[in-house]
């Protein structure tokens, strides 16, 4: 049985946080964010020890999940504001690419036309060639770095760029993630009949 809930999420140097009935503040060197955590829950600062603890007032089904899920939710802020988060796509296709467009990332995957995504605010993006190396904005490459404090938004955009044009288990065109791998199926083999 999981104990997440029951500890206490430190606060490093350099943070400041802020603790008003359901609303938590964290403030640190790459952003700010807010969360508005479920009125059940009693999240509490200690400037003392300098960490935060969340209080369940009973033992029911809800009141345990929320526990261990408003923890975990404030310990991804903390570390977001500190470290940031970031996942990596690679392009695998002939001609498929990406570049930027300002802010935007263009996607020429396959389709007649260019796919175009705007992230979300707090969330950068980079495209680089395969070894890693930053490209000029408008020079097209097949890694897709997105950037960002919340670690929900850098999730969601990358899941939404990936869903552009999803990796194909035959020849394993499409965006996929850095460390995924593609189930790959066998094409038709033609055999000679006797």
């Amino acid at each position: 049985m999981s104990r997440i809930g029951k500890q206490p999420v430190a606060i490093p140097a350099g943070v400041k946080v802020s603790v008003a009935s359901n609303l938590v503040k964290v403030e640190g060197p790459k952003g700010k964010l807010e969360l508005v955590s479920h009125p059940q829950m009693q999240v509490s600062y200690d400037e003392g020890t300098k960490a935060i603890r969340v209080v369940r007032p009973a033992d029911d089904r809800l009141n345990r999940s929320l526990h261990g899920l408003t923890r975990s939710l404030i310990k991804n802020m903390v570390e977001g504001v500190v470290k940031g988060y970031e996942k990596k796509l690679l392009i695998e296709g002939v001609g498929y690419q990406a570049r930027m467009d300002k802010k935007a990332v263009v996607l020429t995957v396959g389709y007649a036309n260019q796919i175009r995504k705007d992230p979300p605010e707090g969330v950068t993006v980079d495209v680089a060639d395969p070894t890693g190396k930053a490209l000029k904005p408008g020079d097209p490459g097949t890694l897709i770095i997105v950037r960002g404090a919340d670690k929900q938004k850098v999730g969601q955009f990358a899941a939404e760029i990936r869903a552009s044009r999803k990796p194909e288990p035959y020849k394993g065109k499409g965006i996929r993630y850095e460390n995924e791998t593609v189930r790959r199926k066998e094409g038709k083999s033609f055999t000679s009949g006797g």
